[in-house]
């Protein structure tokens, strides 16, 4: 816990609000040979200290399009008092891998403060790309609005009967874009439901949105919904539109809802046009959003567990070309990520006693080869005490095993799911740290076990050190693609693979390095940990009463 001490009130701000930017542009290079490009759009934000870009996130690739209205939003901190340097880069997207810059095609970029995009008429902000010479590169338009405190999340499906047929060898292929009115009159992109293919009677699957995505807690704020004819080559066709509101979807809790589907177009040129079909609203269900806070307050533990490779490819110890050097002065570079995501975890885990294994060396006396070995030499106890014990375990160890291998990370994951797998009431969580040097020995069998503990109360963290490349290892992070095995899906995405390289700083300041490695690989986890909780309906505990002040010494 900080201290009265820690807190510096010059560095210490607090945000006056959130503030959603919605990301469109127009006009974008054409990359793609055969098809337009794929656009894809990597917000950057600038430290304060040391003025470095880092990246804050990315909105989804939008295939085969030159004007893209992106869905997926950035929702950032507003300091009125701080200058908060803003850079956009929009790329054209060759894969899906999310090492974006092995595959992509630089389109440009825009600089620009947020207090620029608030303060612009409208809070809509329109700028050319820059960045390639001689060259025209579209412009990016970036819309402001300030999120309400509404947490109430909304799960909604919808059919579709009758629709206009807009193909010429079959029927449509019809998926539906929702958009939230904004107060000067103009609508902002807030979801799209999936294609349905060959059908004028779609059924598109339930999807659950935010209340404040949808209209921002007002309630009575106009609601669009388009209905498109999807193409193949991004120009898809327009069938029609109805407009709705908040308070009247939720009237679908009681009752099917019926909207007629128009076109403005044909409604004009035709007289007997009566519509292009009808959407039916067939469920809507509207529930409180729990945080991660909430769960946190409720009682809900962390429990951090620790494994570290001890394979022969770190190199001997005693040299100081080894990953596991123990140098006198410094951490290497496992020490860093170990202290660097657990001194934050450990705030959560109220015992302080945190399993540690290792993996892929031989121990003594007979040199036999383990996979999940107690760090402290404790079978029957692996705890350490507080992240201090584990980085002191780790380094007797050293000392006493013998690196070998192969890489096999399977039965670590399955040890813990097992402890995972006997606490799923909500009371536990547990995050496993997996820190190593190479390429996975047993992909297959890491896989299963992925698969397998995806239905616990788990996530995983993979630090990979060392100059290795690491592209196998992105399978397991879910985030595009989701894990699979064996024809079996990952039930939700629960392993964040990051190369510690990317985090250390230049200037060998270590302490930022780990700052910057332990923000980033720890971001995932109150979303895994509440797609969890909502998956097995979990909700938080009420808060235990506070206990009574008790009178103080009078020489404090």
């Amino acid at each position: 816990m900080a201290s009265i001490g820690d807190f510096d009130p010059v560095h210490t701000s607090v945000p006056a609000t959130k503030i959603e930017i919605t990301v469109s542009c127009r006009s974008l290079l054409d990359m793609d040979t055969f098809s337009k490009s794929d656009p894809v759009v990597v917000l950057y934000l600038q430290g304060i200290g040391n003025k470095e870009w880092t990246e804050f996130g990315r909105t989804e690739v939008i295939d085969n399009t030159l004007n893209p209205d992106f869905v997926r939003k950035f929702v950032l901190d507003y300091f009125f008092e701080e200058k908060q340097n803003l850079r956009f880069d929009v790329f054209n997207v060759d894969s899906r891998s999310c090492n974006i810059s092995k595959h992509k095609d630089f389109l440009g970029q825009a600089f620009c403060t947020l207090g620029e995009v608030i303060g612009s008429p409208r809070s809509r902000l329109e700028k050319p790309l820059t960045g390639i010479p001689g060259k025209k590169c579209g412009t990016i338009i970036l819309s402001a609005e300030e999120l309400s405190n509404c947490r109430d999340i909304v799960t909604m499906q919808l059919c579709a009967n009758k629709l206009d047929k807009k193909d010429f060898f079959g029927k449509s292929d019809p998926f539906l874009v929702f958009y939230r009115s904004n107060e000067d009159g103009t609508f902002t992109i807030c979801h799209k439901t999936e294609v349905v293919k060959n059908t004028l009677n779609p059924v598109w699957q339930p999807f659950t949105i935010p209340v404040r995505a949808l209209c921002n807690g007002d309630y009575d704020r106009t609601v669009k919904v388009d209905v498109y004819d999807w193409d193949r080559g991004g120009s898809h066709d327009f069938i029609g539109e109805f407009t709705t509101s908040y308070r009247e979807l939720s009237r679908g809790q009681s009752q099917f809802s019926v909207y007629e589907v128009l076109n403005p177009k044909k409604k004009c040129k035709k007289k007997k046009y009566i519509n292009s079909g009808t959407v039916t609203l067939l469920s809507f269900k509207a529930e409180s959003e729990y945080t991660f806070v909430d769960y946190i307050k409720g009682g809900t533990q962390l429990n951090f567990t620790v494994a570290i490779d001890f394979t022969a490819s770190n190199g001997n110890p005693s040299q100081p070309t080894s990953l596991h050097y123990m140098n006198p002065y410094q951490l290497n570079a496992y020490g860093m990520a170990l202290k660097a995501v657990g001194e934050i975890i450990q705030d959560y885990d109220s015992d302080k006693f945190f399993p540690a294994y290792g993996f892929g060396a031989k121990l003594p006396p007979d040199g036999k080869i383990s996979h999940e070995f107690p760090l402290n030499g404790d079978n029957d106890n692996p705890n350490c005490v507080g992240i201090q014990g584990v980085l002191e375990a780790y380094f007797k160890s050293l000392r006493t095993v013998q690196l070998y291998g192969p890489t096999n990370f399977a039965p670590v994951i399955n040890q813990v799911a097992s402890a995972a797998g006997e606490v799923t009431d909500g009371s536990q969580y547990y995050v496993l740290l997996i820190i190593t040097d190479g390429v996975i020995s047993d992909m297959a069998q890491t896989k299963e076990a992925v698969v397998n503990a995806s239905s616990l109360p788990l996530s995983i963290i993979i630090v990979g050190v060392g100059p290795a490349e690491f592209d196998a290892m992105e399978e397991l992070d879910g985030d595009e693609v989701r894990v699979s095995s064996r024809g079996r899906f990952a039930e939700r995405d629960i392993v964040q693979f990051v190369p510690f390289r990317d985090y250390v700083d230049r200037s060998g300041n270590q302490v930022l390095s780990m700052a910057r490695l332990a923000k980033d690989v720890l971001a995932e986890i109150p979303e895994q940990f509440l797609s969890y909780m909502k998956s097995r309906e979990i909700k938080p505990r009420p808060v235990p009463p506070s206990a009574p002040i008790q009178n103080l010494p009078s020489h404090i």
